[in-house]
């Protein structure tokens, strides 16, 4: 079997992702002929077919499925690597990428990350939005804001501290279906919350039944998403009784905490891989971020691993 060249596995992992020839030519910015040709010459090198076609589309042999998480390693290498030769030697420059959540990047890292970019102009941020946890260790990202203390043994971990939650509301909302005087009132509103239980939700509803156990658990929520930022989305235009960030929500004149002995922490980390010690590109963008966080979180500046 000739060695494949690259290109032809990352158009392979790119047809995994999207399931059909056109968008997998969008997402790589090819002709649809041309990852067509790619696939197929892919499947003559190594001798065995990796899509079968039907009527619903492409489908995955189990040859491509087990070749997809290889494929995966490889782009994230690939990728790790032209971060890091973007960059001059012992200078702040060149591109690193940022994972955190999205109420996260949004809502707190914009302020601090441009703040850093004024004072590193050279320096260019990727920042990927999701409550997914991108791996440190394959180097899908250089650096993660993490909601959870990270376990890998290899990597660099600040904790930041705890960030802390509280129920919320619009004014005009509390004014049309009034002010919950207790947890148990909590039932007779309309409640924002997640879509589905997530091994995170259900971590979170544990804590809550522990800190509030008066806190209803037979709440309909009647409005349900997957995505924090959403939520605070639909509090914010008065949807109804929702969790979020307390900082978040104090600078928002027409948002009214309740029940203020209802308080959640959401433990805080920033991580990187340990190899990246030694880069001061990634060690200015870990020390900024850390000192940012300290700020939001606590009102001081301390930065200091």
């Amino acid at each position: 079997m000739n060695n494949p060249d690259w290109n032809l596995y990352r158009t392979l992992l790119a047809v995994l992702q999207t399931g059909s020839l056109s968008a997998a030519a969008r997402k790589l910015g090819l002709t649809q002929p041309t990852v067509g040709r790619h696939v197929d010459e892919l499947e003559a090198a190594l001798g065995y077919p990796l899509f079968t076609r039907s009527q619903q589309g492409l489908m995955p042999t189990e040859a491509a499925l087990a070749l997809q998480p290889y494929a995966q390693t490889l782009s994230s290498t690939v990728a790790a690597l032209l971060r890091e030769a973007s960059g001059t030697l012992g200078a702040v420059d060149g591109v690193v990428r940022i994972s955190a959540s999205d109420i996260i990047g949004i809502e707190v890292l914009a302020p601090i990350l441009a703040k850093l970019q004024a004072e590193h102009p050279h320096l260019i941020i990727e920042l990927s939005l999701s409550d997914t946890v991108e791996d440190l260790l394959r180097r899908e990202a250089d650096i993660a804001v993490r909601m959870t203390e990270p376990r890998q043994d290899a990597l660099v971990a600040r904790h930041i501290g705890d960030i802390e939650l509280g129920l919320h509301a619009q004014r005009d909302y509390l004014e049309r279906n009034g002010y919950p005087a207790d947890l148990a009132a909590l039932a007779h509103h309309r409640m924002i919350g997640f879509d589905r239980e997530t091994a995170f939700i259900r971590a979170s509803l544990d804590h809550i039944r522990r800190v509030a156990p008066d806190f209803p658990t037979d709440i309909t929520r009647s409005y349900r998403c997957d995505s924090n930022l959403a939520q605070l989305s639909a509090i914010r235009a008065g949807a109804g009784i929702g969790i979020c960030q307390v900082k978040l929500a104090a600078r928002d004149q027409g948002l009214v905490r309740l029940l203020p002995e209802f308080s959640l922490p959401l433990e805080t980390w920033v991580a990187m891989h340990e190899n990246l010690k030694q880069s001061r590109r990634c060690r200015t963008v870990f020390d900024a971020l850390c000192k940012g966080l300290l700020e939001y979180t606590r009102g001081r500046p301390d930065h200091q691993l």
